[in-house]
């Protein structure tokens, strides 16, 4: 019992800087950081390097990789690895600069079902000029307010409603005021979701399977194919090679009590 097992716990080890590499190649370039001797610290580098790229083949492709692996190799050192290095050498500063805060797009939407893009394209229709392209995209963008309206806020809205949100949308510059020329009903659309319901291989499979229920159903009026039809069976018009079966015989032979 004198030989005690001294176990070594992660919250008594040192942080682990670049995880991808792993805790061994960190003692390593630990061990290399307290060599003296410049030419044995540089030896040990190099090795650490070549180590890093097997553990990291992927780092190959980028243009200047071993720039890269020098980089890092100054980093789990906690810049303190003396090397001579052919790249300029990192600093803190450089490394953990923080980056600037994302400015992100604070823009007020009037009508969140719609969305901004639809605030975008009537923006867009008003600088068009009169006449039956401008009228064929006012219809377009009515059809898709409809359409998002239904989808994202559960609601079926009139055309005077889109009307109305096309004219305080675009300011007052869409005015409709010829009914005859509108046309909101979203035939677009049913037609790109059915082609697309089409074109979906789940919903072929779907058809395909309910299609076969609904003709092997025995209780649709409309089956054809049932069983228990005689009309629809099918005539035996193999040959008979077993002299001991008439030509009336369903294939197994009637034992009379005569046979026993």
């Amino acid at each position: 019992m004198g030989n005690e097992l001294s176990l070594e716990y992660n919250t008594e080890r040192s942080k682990l800087i670049l995880s991808e590499y792993g805790r061994s190649i960190q003692k390593m370039v630990e061990y290399a950081t307290n060599i003296e001797d410049v030419e044995k610290r540089q030896k040990v580098a190099d090795e650490i390097l070549t180590l890093m790229g097997q553990l990291n083949p992927h780092l190959r492709d980028i243009a200047d990789y071993k720039h890269k692996l020098y980089d890092h190799l100054f980093i789990i050192s906690d810049f303190k690895l003396d090397l001579e290095s052919p790249y300029p050498k990192p600093t803190p500063e450089t490394v953990f600069v923080k980056p600037d805060a994302m400015k992100y797009p604070q823009q007020r939407i009037t009508y969140r079902f719609y969305g901004k893009n639809i605030e975008k394209m009537i923006n867009k229709v008003t600088e068009l000029p009169e006449g039956q392209f401008k009228t064929s995209y006012i219809n377009a963008i009515g059809s898709f307010m409809k359409t998002n309206c239904r989808n994202w806020n559960d609601e079926v809205i009139g055309d005077e409603q889109i009307m109305a949100h096309l004219a305080q949308l675009s300011d007052g510059k869409i005015i409709i005021n010829d009914a005859g020329e509108i046309d909101f009903k979203a035939q677009q659309m049913r037609r790109m979701n059915n082609n697309q319901n089409n074109n979906n291989p789940n919903q072929r499979n779907n058809n395909n399977n309910r299609n076969f229920r609904t003709n092997n159903n025995p209780n649709n009026p409309n089956n054809n194919r049932n069983n228990n039809n005689p009309n629809n069976r099918k005539p035996n018009n193999k040959p008979n090679n077993n002299p001991t079966l008439g030509a009336n015989d369903s294939g197994y032979r009637k034992f009379n009590s005569k046979d026993r």
